[in-house]
């Protein structure tokens, strides 16, 4: 295909489906897209010795719902409406990271006229944060979110246009709604995809297999680190295991994220970061590139169980050179507990799960975990 003809329609395929601005964002993909071009035109003078290049430290963690303005409940919004103190304890490890990632499991709304019905209050799980609490989100560090869940349609379009609404107009990044898939920014020098999956209606779609590998495969060719996010896999105590299978919930076609997420690292994902079955599963490292199924409940104020497996919330920082190989990871033992938030656990029980059941999903892997929860690859 001719280069000319090929920087345009790459222009035009970001521009339309980018989740951010469209000003700052499209700026964002024509330096992305003319660097990829020059760097194809003069690849001889672009190799560079990395070996001395510094590790960046990305920080993954789980669902994030600060307490919810519907059904209308004071028992459902923390005291005084303020969400700082739930994040007060981990907040120093989220701002240490050069990226911090989560699974906003909600909308942001101070209208919940949308919201859709549903039955009793007590048996009612509509997720609608006070915008405010986006504040929050920003203070503690975090740049990037998943959108792309079964809560991001809680109070319908007006629910989804409104938390786009409000997470741009704080910078952070976002994506996972088929409107916005995926999205590009810059961070210190470092130009990062995201996309986002979940088998709900309004999001990308993580069992369209082929989708997913043509969004990757943009990203990659656009970006130096690509971070995929998935929503996938049954939910509950019963279904920490990954199966490796298609997984079903509720009638539900949860996706087989074993098969997702090495299609996506096939197709140039950097690191793969799961989320849905509000439980920690296992990590995994494919070729050179680091994998988490699910990272459990991080941050969820009231409406969650936490008893058992449920409370469990590990924060897992990442550590990969500019092109997106894995070196070495660090799980933070953290523990959720009942309308406190999150907070370091001296049982060191969220890492001793992950290095159970990765010991048991991946038998044939020689991942090393060790006991100050330093994720590595044997030789």
């Amino acid at each position: 295909m001719n280069i000319k003809y090929l920087f345009i329609n790459l222009f035009l395929i970001v521009s339309f489906f980018s989740c951010q601005n469209s000003t700052g964002q499209n700026e964002q993909a024509v330096n992305s897209m003319s660097d990829t071009i020059v760097d194809e035109k003069n690849n001889q003078d672009t190799l560079v010795n990395t070996k001395a290049e510094k590790l960046i430290s990305i920080i993954g963690v789980g669902d994030i719902m600060l307490g919810t303005n519907y059904p209308k409940s004071p028992n459902y919004l923390p005291p005084n409406k303020d969400c700082r103190p739930l994040l007060k304890n981990v907040m120093p490890i989220l701002q240490d990271a050069d990226l911090t990632f989560g699974n906003c499991e909600g909308v942001f709304s101070d209208n919940i006229s949308y919201a859709r019905s549903c039955g009793s209050s007590k048996n009612c799980y509509r997720f609608s944060m006070p915008e405010k609490f986006a504040d929050c989100f920003v203070e503690s560090g975090f740049d990037v979110l998943s959108i792309g869940n079964n809560h991001v349609s809680d109070l319908g379009e007006y629910g989804r246009k409104n938390t786009v609404k409000i997470l741009n107009e704080k910078g952070i990044h976002f994506a996972g709604l088929s409107s916005c898939p995926y999205t590009i920014f810059e961070k210190d020098g470092i130009k990062y995809g995201f996309t986002a999956f979940a088998p709900n209606q309004g999001t990308n779609r993580i069992t369209d297999l082929k989708n997913a590998k043509q969004i990757v495969e943009m990203l990659d060719s656009l970006t130096d680190i690509v971070i995929v996010s998935f929503h996938g896999g049954a939910e509950g105590s019963k279904y920490q295991h990954v199966t490796r299978k298609t997984e079903t919930f509720l009638g539900q076609n949860r996706g087989n994220v074993y098969e997702f997420a090495h299609l996506v690292v096939d197709a140039g994902a950097d690191i793969v970061f799961g989320h849905g079955p509000h439980v920690t599963r296992a990590v995994d490292i494919y070729k050179n590139r680091f994998i988490t199924y699910s990272m459990g409940n991080f941050a969820t104020y009231r409406r969650f169980n936490l008893s058992g497996a449920n409370g469990l919330a590990p924060i897992i920082k990442v550590f990969v050179d500019k092109d997106g190989v894995f070196h070495k990871a660090k799980v933070y033992s953290v523990n959720q507990y009942e309308n406190k938030g999150p907070a370091l656990d001296s049982q060191n029980r969220a890492l001793k799960k992950i290095k159970e059941l990765t010991k048991s999903d991946f038998p044939e892997l020689n991942i090393n975990i060790s006991e100050e929860g330093i994720i590595t690859m044997g030789k």
